[in-house]
């Protein structure tokens, strides 16, 4: 049997004296899609973060890939994690954004021509995001997410500005990172992507 790729046990939070999250047990299998669902504050933000190595855990243990989450290099050569919103480069375009990403990964998923593509954002390739709507960033951001290779994608409201179409095209770019043998744990509102993972709720219990 594959060992998990996360691990969590009895995981506790604390932020400014409030206890966000409460011995949340978790374990995430290989090639698993998650959807962790709940109302705004209920930890879905900060159970990512803590994943991430963003958050320090304030009791329980966390493991990814077999070891305590770490924001360095080598974590985040299997991680990608998207959000808030990236700080775009000034003066960038949306078109030279991917290929920054594909030129500093010596594997990219796809190139840039498909992101572009996959993320419909040919047609505002040569603008650079500020000139962007809000979900056309929103894809910028996905596209440089998933542009990248990894094993592991954290993904926070991975739906916000996107509309009803792209929701689901999202969901089949989910399912063929899954196929490829990535893992995803993603915090959403949208009941039409979450149905295309595992649902649990930040306690920890199936929802």
């Amino acid at each position: 049997m594959d060992e998990p790729i996360i691990s969590v046990e009895n995981l506790t939070v604390v932020l400014g004296g409030n206890p966000v999250l409460r011995e949340l047990t978790l374990t995430v299998s290989p090639g698993e899609i998650v959807a962790v669902v709940g109302p705004n504050g209920s930890g879905k933000s900060t159970l990512l973060r803590t994943l991430a190595g963003l958050q320090p855990a304030s009791g329980g243990e966390v493991r990814v890939f077999g070891a305590p989450p770490v924001d360095d290099a080598a974590f985040w050569r299997g991680v990608a994690h998207l959000g808030d919103e990236p700080a775009w480069y000034p003066g960038l375009t949306a078109g030279e954004h991917l290929e920054l990403m594909a030129a500093v990964h010596p594997r990219p998923r796809m190139d840039v021509g498909t992101a572009l593509e996959e993320f419909a954002l040919v047609e505002r390739a040569d603008a650079v995001p500020l000139n962007l709507s809000t979900g056309q960033r929103q894809r910028l951001a996905l596209a440089a997410t998933l542009l990248r290779p990894s094993a592991l994608l954290l993904l926070d409201e991975p739906e916000r500005g996107l509309d009803r179409g792209f929701r689901g095209r999202l969901a089949e770019l989910l399912a063929a990172y899954r196929d490829e043998g990535g893992t995803v744990v993603m915090a959403t509102h949208d009941s039409g992507l979450a149905a295309h993972g595992r649902l649990v709720s930040p306690a920890g219990m199936a929802a």
